[in-house]
């Protein structure tokens, strides 16, 4: 039997086995689920999630899991990474060139920056399930982005 995989399957893929390459999943967890598309790891018994409400959002990094009134939102990775990174530090605004080193990893070029527009267009679009959900994710003008209420 062959399994096809879809682009973004074959992207989560690889990013689960660089995770657990990098010692960042337990080699004894007894089984991984697939979340909405994005693997979830059982927390263990002696390590605390890292969690974050405001208001109707939920935040979790470990289980890599963003709900907006209990509705899983579903991220891709580098949206997941991006929310990640500004939900962490409230307040703080993150340039276009600090978010694609920390996220993507890469030197920053006009397609790059793009490519961060883009994303936090789509994540914006998805966590407003509703008028009157807040709008977390906001511009700096010129400058790049910061979670606030």
């Amino acid at each position: 039997m062959f399994a096809l995989l879809s682009a973004s399957q074959k992207k989560e893929l690889a990013q689960f086995v660089r995770d657990y390459e990098a010692g960042n999943i337990p080699a004894d967890v007894p089984c991984t689920t697939l979340l909405r598309g994005q693997y979830f790891i059982p927390p263990q018994a002696d390590q605390p999630l890292t969690e974050i409400r405001e208001g109707d959002l939920y935040f979790c990094l470990e289980q890599r899991l963003v709900t907006v009134r209990g509705q899983v939102i579903p991220l891709t990775v580098k949206e997941f990474d991006i929310f990640s990174l500004l939900i962490q530090h409230p307040g703080r605004v993150y340039s276009y060139e600090v978010i694609l080193d920390l996220v993507w990893q890469e030197d920053y070029n006009y397609y790059s920056r793009k490519a961060v527009n883009n994303h936090i267009s789509n994540l914006r679009r998805k966590i407003k399930v509703a008028p009157d959900v807040p709008d977390y994710v906001k511009s700096v003008y010129g400058i790049g982005y910061k979670f606030e209420i």
